[in-house]
């Protein structure tokens, strides 16, 4: 773990958590018992709070203040949990793996996640599964897409393509990432810069530029790629930085952010740069994983080699949102917790 700080002196935004082995052993040896939680998802996150309640109350109080408080660091390195005893080859196209023989990583996964609140789905991001395998995928290597490995994924948040062109409106408050297996040469790094360190980094008219209405952001690849035909789908003019001083939030869309003059095209280099001073970079490896607020901050991921042979890198992801009700009107049909 690397951090590059802010010259000012403020809270940190990276919290470090480790679960002593004792309490890694418990749950695994509670999860590896536990089934398929897509089968019944209500049951199983009913079934992970009573796992996960028999966590220290020290440790669980960190990760319950890490989603319910605005003055707790953006990013959570938890290290030392529990990981499946075998593990098939990594999925090629980016969809479940129908040889897994335990879940202990979606129990991880989805216990973490219910912590912070609930995990949901959206159609037009892997079809609407709560648990998403994030590995590259060969036709996508040099995408700005959690299906690339070749380029650098720029500082995003994950947004959600909205028919009121306000795309952070329906956007998960938070993500949760969890490593199965680390790529071939363990280099792949994620990153991530929390909104209050930005700031601090910025000058004052760069940061009165980002705080204006004039970015449009582009929406998801897979929305532009599944449902638009390939084509830009902009949103309204938004700024990028918004909130009060002290608890600000940004966004910006991985497919593309167009700036509307040459100021705001300047501010948005700026941001990008300023991302790169302040972020915390982690290596993940099986056994850890990230709590990421998608609002207090930005997230990246470096370049990497994929071989696409069966073990290259393998996250899961959820998407967790603290409340559903503001985006009901989007709820699928016949599914309560996929938009």
């Amino acid at each position: 773990m690397t951090a590059h700080a802010s010259a000012v002196a403020a809270e940190p935004t990276l919290a470090e958590i480790e679960l002593p082995d004792a309490v890694r052993d418990d749950l695994a040896e509670e999860l590896a018992t536990l089934p398929d939680p897509t089968r019944d998802i209500d049951w199983s996150m009913s079934r992970y709070h009573q796992v996960f309640a028999r966590l220290p109350v020290r440790t669980l109080q960190r990760m319950l203040d890490f989603g319910r408080h605005p003055d707790t660091p953006g990013v959570g390195h938890l290290r030392n949990l529990p990981v499946d005893e075998r593990l098939p080859s990594t999925p090629r196209d980016g969809r479940p793996s129908p040889d897994k023989p335990t879940y202990v990583a979606e129990g991880v996964l989805l216990g973490l996640s219910g912590l912070l609140g609930e995990p949901v789905g959206f159609t037009t991001e892997k079809n609407g599964q709560l648990v998403h395998d994030v590995v590259p995928v060969e036709g996508g290597a040099t995408t700005q897409t959690n299906q690339g490995s070749a380029v650098f994924l720029n500082f995003h948040n994950d947004i959600v393509h909205d028919p009121s062109g306000r795309y952070d409106l329906a956007s998960p408050d938070f993500l949760v990432l969890s490593c199965l297996r680390a790529d071939h040469e363990g280099v792949a790094g994620t990153y991530y810069a929390d909104a209050r360190d930005i700031c601090r980094a910025l000058d004052d008219r760069t940061l009165r530029t980002l705080r204006s209405p004039l970015f449009r952001m582009n929406a998801p690849g897979s929305y532009c790629r599944d449902v638009a035909g390939g084509a830009e789908v902009l949103s309204e003019p938004v700024p990028m930085i918004s909130g009060p001083e002290a608890f600000p939030e940004v966004s910006a869309a991985a497919n593309g952010v167009r700036a509307l003059d040459d100021a705001a095209r300047s501010a948005l280099d700026r941001l990008q740069s300023a991302c790169r001073e302040v972020a915390h970079e982690v290596l993940l490896r099986p056994g850890q994983a990230l709590l990421i607020n998608n609002r207090k901050g930005l997230h990246a991921r470096s370049q990497f080699t994929a071989r696409y042979d069966g073990q290259d890198r393998w996250l899961q992801r959820t998407y967790v949102r603290r409340n559903q009700w503001d985006i009901r009107h989007r709820v699928a049909a016949g599914h309560r917790r996929v938009h």
